[in-house]
């Protein structure tokens, strides 16, 4: 596809730039940073649905907002999941109730989601998930059963469930999309999960017969399987481009510190620097050329191969650029506090889970094997 930007584009990119020097301010809570987007109108750009209180943008625009806001001082975000993913799921699947309850609040940062998809029994396997939720007689699911990898469970407000309300079904039949609240106090328990960086953003989630009201099932009952494949298609798209403006800020600064050590003088690492940088330039224009096939999981599971892997090979340079020093153990560390890591210690122990979270090399290969290649389904096991 011709993938330029108008004039009307850069005037765009340029108030983004413009916006984001002006208010993002190191230090300001997370949350308070959501309501400060919500307020600028900078939240929902991709939704298709107007009149939820967030500006339109073209495709183009949105690129640009994203890739400004990768390259500025602005904080992490925390509302990228109900924005990214519970939104446009909404817009394609929710009722009109459920879309005017849950966009608005979206949009203004009022409200953040995380996702309730993986169990210790089933990750990759998202069909085995054994979390149940049983409708009683006042309208009102019970929810009981066990989520990990939750990232930001500990700041939500909300949860969308994947939750199996038929009883006696099994794989991906029987299975409902729920939108949890997290404030139930005695049915809800949220555990971090110690990362190897010291760090904890993922955690386990405890339902111990926690409410989802029957009007908050999504797409229907019994349905969730597709809805849920539906919201992993909105996972990639303009996000990976933003990803790469981060990749390709990483590699600078592999790149300087690999010409600052003299390790750039070694053959083998000028090599792998130049397909480094090679390999995310290839990245990029396959982002750009599937761009509108967001929702293909072909065109997503490719970008999940080529980024995952990617990354993780950055991280093992970052560490042969370091040499001896790379070895040296964490400053600090004791058993009650995260331990300190410099960035390229972070780079690397972080990216040795980019190719297991959002769905593992292997997952991502057998869906192109099965849905674009049309090979034979691999065989399952027993259930």
């Amino acid at each position: 596809m011709d993938f330029g930007f108008t004039a009307e584009d850069q005037v765009f990119r340029t108030e983004a730039r413009d916006w984001l020097s002006e208010h993002a301010s190191v230090g300001i809570d997370r949350r308070s940073w959501e309501r400060t987007l919500g307020k600028g109108g900078w939240i929902g750009l991709g939704w298709s649905e107007g009149g939820y209180g967030n500006r339109t943008a073209s495709l183009t625009q949105q690129v640009a907002w994203a890739e400004e806001y990768a390259r500025s001082s602005a904080p992490p975000r925390s509302g990228h999941i109900g924005e990214n993913l519970l939104a446009p799921t909404l817009v394609a699947h929710g009722t009109d109730e459920q879309k005017a309850r849950f966009l608005p609040a979206i949009a203004a940062g009022d409200e953040l989601w995380c996702q309730g998809y993986s169990e210790p029994g089933a990750g990759s396997d998202l069909a085995g998930i054994r979390t149940k939720a049983e409708r009683g007689s006042d309208g009102v699911y019970r929810v009981t059963g066990q989520k990990i990898w939750t990232s930001l469970a500990h700041e939500s407000d909300w949860c969308f469930v994947l939750a199996r309300t038929e009883p006696d079904s099994v794989r991906h039949h029987g299975l409902s999309f729920l939108l949890v609240a997290m404030d139930q106090p005695g049915r809800i328990e949220v555990r971090p999960i110690r990362q190897l960086t010291g760090t904890s953003e993922f955690n386990e989630v405890f339902f111990d017969g926690a409410h989802a009201r029957v009007e908050h099932v999504v797409g229907g009952a019994g349905d969730g399987w597709r809805v849920a494949m539906s919201l992993l298609g909105f996972e990639r798209g303009v996000s990976t481009l933003a990803q790469q403006v981060g990749f390709a800020a990483e590699l600078g600064r592999v790149v300087a510190a690999a010409v600052e050590s003299g390790a750039v003088d070694d053959p083998v690492v000028r090599e792998r620097l130049v397909r480094q940088w090679a390999e995310l330039r290839v990245m990029r224009w396959n982002a750009l050329r599937t761009l509108r096939s967001s929702g293909d999981a072909g065109a997503s599971s490719v970008a999940k191969l080529l980024w995952g892997g990617w990354h993780q090979r950055l991280g093992e340079l970052a560490m042969q650029v370091r040499g001896p020093a790379a070895g040296v153990g964490p400053v600090g560390w004791s058993s009650s506090a995260p331990y300190e890591l410099d960035p390229f210690q972070h780079l690397f122990l972080f990216s040795r889970a980019d190719t297991i979270y959002g769905g593992s090399d292997q997952v991502q290969r057998t869906i192109i094997a099965e849905r674009v290649l049309g090979l034979p389904k691999e065989p399952k096991g027993v259930v």
